[in-house]
């Protein structure tokens, strides 16, 4: 049986400096934790077009989803997540689902993993993440 994907946005700025975190809201052991947005994609959806629709949901933007990162997170046995470069092409991110958003830069990235600020789940991308915003 194939795991359902969680798709995950790496959403940069402009210039490719800095990545926008979202705050979560819920549930009560991931509260106050931050991550790249994103959400489950429904059944017969495909990567890209869960990805859209998430961030239009979470967020209020319309994007262009790019290249997967290169390490897939398996959540649990019928979950693995995804993460996928992503650039806003329409609106302004509001958090509509969250508490707050961030937008940080490779060094307060890495900062933010080590102190534990980030949901333990995409911890496993703050290298290439970093290395993609221009380092640390």
């Amino acid at each position: 049986m194939s795991r359902r994907h969680v798709l995950a946005g790496a959403i940069a700025d402009e210039p490719g400096t800095r990545l926008l975190l979202a705050q979560r809201a819920r549930p009560a052991e991931l509260a106050g934790l931050w991550e790249l947005p994103g959400g489950k994609a429904e059944p017969g959806e495909g990567d890209e077009e869960a990805l859209r629709r998430e961030l239009a949901e979470e967020l209020g933007v319309e994007v262009i989803v790019g290249a997967a990162l290169a390490q897939q997170v398996p959540l649990n046995d019928e979950l693995v997540l995804i993460a996928r470069w992503v650039r806003v092409i329409g609106g302004q991110p509001q958090a509509r689902e969250h508490r707050a958003l961030r937008w940080v830069d490779a060094k307060a990235l890495t900062s933010m993993g080590e102190r534990g600020e980030l949901v333990p789940a995409d911890t496993a991308w703050i290298p290439e993440l970093a290395a993609g915003l221009g380092g640390v």
